[in-house]
Parts: structure tokens; C-alpha cells; sequence
């Protein structure tokens, strides 16, 4: 499977799927979603239900790690976004060396309701960005603009 971009700047689309190439294969591509981030402001991930991401296969709702690793993802792409914005007049070699900074620090996630659905958006935005830490707010909403779950996420960034 095959993480799909669709952003409207070009460079930061070279450079999304320059690390997607890098880190392929990965657990990410078992998640199979679409980066659909329209700015640079909101980390937006997008994805359908498969049968290999059920948690409850009466109800069909999405197991609950696939939520935590989407939602997770969504807020690492926000703080990726913001770290673009300030890097992006740089030589290529400076963008990936300061991008390759960003890992996951602490992640919590509350489960508002069952993961029912066919298509799933995890939105993620900064609520703080310092030179070493990041903190982002997430949210993952069905195609009915029904809420699953929220999180809050921090990250490194240097």
C-alpha cells in the first residue's frame, strides 16, 4: 500500500514523499491513508475503513490502536508543517536533516465514541512549538463529521 499526498505545495509534496519513500515499508503503510493537508496550518489524514483495521468485527468499528496511530500520525504532521514553514528556504540537505528531528515525546488519547464509518479524517494543529518541544491537539472525525476521539500530542522538534 501506498501513502498518497495531496497537498497543493509542491515542494512540501517533494519533500512528504521523499521521507515516505525513505521510511517504506513501514507500519505506516499498513494504515494505507492519504496526507490531505490543504495548508500549511493543519496536519490533515484521511482514510477508509479496511477490514484489517477492525477492532470490533460486530460492530465494525476500528480498533482502538488504529485510532491512537492515526491521531498520533495527524499531530506529527502538524508539527512536520511547521517545522516546513521555517525551513523551507533552506538547502534540501538542512530541510531533512531538521524534519528527520521529529519523534513522538508523549501521546493521550480519549475515545469519544466507536470508530463506526467508511472514511475517517485525523486533523492535528500546534497548540505550542518551542526550539526542542511541540504540543498538537488532534481530532478524528467519520465522513458524518462524527467525533471519535481527541488527542494531544508531544513531540520533538530539535
Amino acid at each position: 500500500m501506498v501513502i498518497k499526498v495531496n497537498v497543493n505545495d509542491e515542494k512540501l509534496k517533494a519533500m512528504i514523499e521523499f521521507f515516505v519513500e525513505k521510511a517504506s515499508p513501514s507500519f505506516n503503510d499498513v494504515l494505507d491513508y492519504s496526507v490531505d493537508s490543504p495548508t500549511l496550518d493543519t496536519g490533515v489524514i484521511t482514510f477508509d475503513i479496511r477490514d484489517e483495521l477492525i477492532g470490533n468485527p460486530i460492530y465494525r468499528t476500528l480498533h482502538g490502536g488504529v485510532i491512537s496511530s492515526i491521531l498520533d500520525i495527524a499531530g506529527g504532521h502538524a508539527v512536520y508543517l511547521h517545522i516546513f514553514k521555517e525551513v523551507r528556504s533552506k538547502l534540501f540537505d538542512k530541510q531533512v536533516e531538521r524534519l528527520s528531528k521529529i519523534g513522538t515525546i508523549d501521546l493521550r488519547i480519549d475515545y469519544i465514541r466507536p470508530g463506526k464509518g467508511k472514511h475517517f479524517t485525523a486533523a492535528g494543529h500546534i497548540l505550542r512549538a518551542g526550539n526542542k518541544v511541540a504540543v498538537t491537539r488532534m481530532e478524528l472525525h467519520n465522513e458524518e463529521g462524527v467525533m471519535i476521539a481527541v488527542g494531544t500530542g508531544t513531540y520533538t522538534v530539535g
